[in-house]
């Protein structure tokens, strides 16, 4: 059970049903069994998805991997091809033992010197590629904060271009653009140095509607976006001071199709697999069940109002993507999903059960997400503690830790965006 307050939590038979939901829906997507279920070799034939890559035809086999979860994910791929593995290289913040693999423990959500390094060490090794070499890629969300290369500005310059992009309401994809063009390994930049190889990306999407040239900020997908594209979204978000960005700090992306032609770009894993295993589990539970979206956007104190007044009665919706929050000056402790359900509070009647959830466990804080109905509101009214006042400071991860409708399922390791569950009676 991933849940480990799941007893705690299920104080209504509509909660359980829930949480059992949230159980499928993270069962679905642990790298073991999406690997099983995508990734297989049969003599020299390796088969990712619906394309065949013949290890004998190559002289050199790399194994790069970027981003949570890209760990786990690898290492069962090392075992999978050690015997043609040249050498490797991995980043990310869960830490993994490997055999030929040299791993790197990076930092998430923002860059740092150790992510910067990796990053430079795998170009030095990398860039002399030849068309007899195959670069497998393990991608996975995160990807853009720990494999770093900015183009003309420094990485403290870079960090905090991150920090006030996430504070500043900023959608993700809004977010990967600006990034794009600060540095020379996104948006296609990564495709454009190991050209003319032969590229194999394994990618595990954490974006709404799985845009490669989104996921990871594009490393290895075309991307056709501008300069432009990105100094308009930092004046969308009134930004232009704070950053103090030059012209030439951007680089356009490369454009020439020519640097795509050996690239496989492959979704290995995404939300419609969670989705999916929710919707089945509820079925078989004798619920309707509606999946609404696989690509939700919105800023995640107005999303439960939408979201609850789009369920039926005796239905559940099911919904995947990622909303923004808008950072107050004085902020506390808190998450979007987290967010999402205290933002819902207010329009939740007895009829309704809402709960919003990382599918990697951890909502910038130790919870998950968090599961909420009228006893919440009932209890809050009990602890004297107001839901309005916990949202106007982004402290919804107190809020919840008080009503006890916190969900704990520790860092988990993969990343396919965030989860929302409304069941109406």
């Amino acid at each position: 059970m991933f849940i480990k307050n799941f007893d705690d939590l299920a104080r209504t038979p509509e909660r359980k049903i829930v949480l059992e939901l949230v159980e499928a829906a993270l069962a679905s997507i642990q790298p073991e069994k999406v690997f099983e279920q995508n990734i297989r070799r049969h003599g020299s034939i390796l088969t990712i998805v619906d394309q065949e890559f013949d290890l004998d035809n190559f002289e050199r086999v790399f194994l790069l991997g970027f981003g949570k979860g890209s760990a786990g994910n690898s290492k069962l791929l090392e075992k999978l091809i050690l015997d043609k593995l040249t050498e490797g290289y991995v980043i990310d913040t869960d830490v993994e033992q490997f055999e030929k693999i040299k791993f790197t423990k990076g930092t998430h959500p923002l860059p740092s010197e150790t992510n910067y390094k990796f990053t430079q060490k795998v170009l030095e090794r990398l860039s002399n590629l030849n068309e007899q070499d195959l670069v497998l890629i393990v991608i996975c969300g995160g990807g853009s904060a720990m494999f770093v290369y900015p183009h003309a500005i420094s990485l403290e310059q870079k960090i905090a271009v991150g920090k006030s992009l996430l504070k500043s309401g900023a959608s993700i994809t809004e977010m990967n653009i600006v990034r794009k063009h600060l540095s020379n390994v996104k948006g296609g930049g990564l495709a454009q140095i190991l050209y003319p190889a032969k590229v194999a990306a394994l990618i595990y999407s954490d974006v709404p509607g799985n845009d490669l040239s989104t996921i990871a900020s594009g490393p290895t997908a075309y991307d056709p976006t501008t300069i432009e594209d990105a100094i308009r979204i930092i004046k969308k978000y009134n930004l232009e001071q704070e950053l103090n960005l030059a012209r030439d700090a951007f680089i356009e992306n490369p454009h020439d199709k020519k640097y795509f032609e050996n690239v496989h770009n492959m979704i290995v894993l995404s939300n419609d697999t969670a989705l999916s295993a929710m919707k089945q589990k509820a079925e078989r539970l004798g619920w309707q069940t509606n999946i609404f979206s696989d690509r939700f956007e919105s800023e995640a104190r107005k999303a439960g109002k939408k979201l609850i007044s789009s369920t039926h009665h005796n239905s559940i919706l099911l919904v995947g993507g990622e909303t923004t929050v808008h950072v107050a000056k004085k902020s506390g402790r808190g998450g979007r999903n987290q967010e999402v359900v205290l933002g819902a509070l207010e329009h939740v009647d007895r009829d309704i059960t809402i709960c919003s959830f990382a599918s990697d466990g951890w909502d910038n804080t130790e919870h998950a997400g968090a599961i909420s109905d009228y006893k919440t509101v009932e209890q809050a009214k009990a602890l004297g503690i107001e839901p309005l006042k916990y949202l106007e400071k982004n402290n919804s991860f107190v809020f919840f830790k008080e009503t006890r409708d916190g969900i704990i399922t520790g860092r988990l390791p993969s990343n396919v965006s965030d989860l929302m569950i409304i069941l109406r009676k």
